[in-house]
């Protein structure tokens, strides 16, 4: 009897200390690390999104951006799922498929398994870019040059294995064509430097970081890696509508996890706060004059969506 009551009291405390931590959580500003430097898509609507967190109808704590990029994300996921905190301060951002497309291939620390998805705040497609004086007017242009000269069309992208390179992948693939892809060390903002500056013929890009780069008349977009045309542009037409058989596989999830091992009383906090946080009307007004695609989703919408991409991306990285 008595080892039942110790039981129930130690229950008892355990579950009032988790109402408890959750209630006061958090109790000072949190860090959210981000896999891409400074000025990239990533980065740029992490900033936006979080903006209202130390509002009091939000978190009531500011969140720090730190920026942690390298090998196409491959450091700042290394480092968040083997040293950062599982405390709760110390959020990621993650992107889909990247960081589960370098799992799949492997030579990283981390899988799905490593951490565990808040809500998703956008999805943003890939896009190929030229030179807005480049002489290629559409992607037929782009595959007759390829064709024509092997191996030498080179364009640029933000690393191995994330969403520009496996939009890469499958543009060669439905051309039948050989590429030089030429993945850039500081991610999709250097990326797109190197298509302005003229050192390479083009490059597949985040459609937020070239819908402000065509706004600025530094770049021309030729085509959208995705099921459908974009409301942010309108008149640019889908690899599909170009006789390219490339789906929405290279899509860019972007959202909020934290470590696995994160207390489950903080995991359920921050699962109902980040969506309506999210759906600030100021966060919402400042993505769209980015040109950056919302898509909002829960916790439990992004389990689905981490799992569904992970059953897509083994069968497709297999075929590629």
């Amino acid at each position: 009897m008595k080892k039942l009551l110790l039981s129930a009291a130690l229950a008892v405390t355990a579950l009032s200390g988790g109402a408890a931590l959750a209630a006061d959580y958090p109790e000072r500003p949190v860090m959210m690390m981000v896999s891409y430097g400074a000025g990239g898509a990533t980065d740029f609507q992490a900033r936006i999104v979080t903006m209202t967190a130390g509002n009091e109808d939000a978190l009531g704590m500011p969140i720090a951006i730190i920026n942690k990029p390298g090998a196409g994300g491959r450091v700042g996921w290394n480092w968040f799922a083997t040293q950062a905190d599982a405390d709760g301060y110390t959020l990621g951002a993650y992107n889909v498929p990247h960081f589960i497309a370098q799992s799949i291939k492997g030579g990283v620390q981390y899988s799905t398994d490593s951490f565990e998805p808040i809500a998703n705040w956008g999805a943003d497609p890939a896009v190929f870019v030229v030179k807005a004086d480049s002489e290629f007017q559409s992607m037929d242009d782009v595959v007759a040059f390829a064709k024509e000269n092997p191996g030498k069309l080179t364009f640029s992208g933000a690393g191995l294995f994330v969403g520009h390179h496996i939009a890469a992948l499958q543009i060669e693939k439905a051309a039948g064509v050989k590429m030089a892809y030429i993945p850039t060390k500081g991610g999709g903002a250097a990326a797109m430097k190197s298509v302005i500056a003229g050192e390479v013929l083009g490059g597949v890009n985040n459609l937020s970081d070239a819908f402000r780069a065509q706004e600025a008349g530094n770049v021309r977009i030729l085509g959208v890696a995705d099921l459908e045309r974009s409301a942010f542009l309108p008149d640019v037409p889908t690899m599909k509508e170009q006789g390219l058989d490339v789906d929405n596989a290279s899509v860019n999830f972007r959202g909020v996890m934290v470590p696995k091992g994160t207390p489950q009383e903080v995991i359920d906090k921050l699962a109902v706060t980040v969506p309506e946080m999210f759906k600030n009307g100021r966060v919402a007004k400042k993505m769209k004059a980015g040109g950056s695609p919302m898509h909002i989703m829960t916790r439990d919408e992004v389990i689905e969506m981490w799992a569904a991409r992970e059953a897509t991306l083994k069968e497709l990285l297999a075929g590629l």
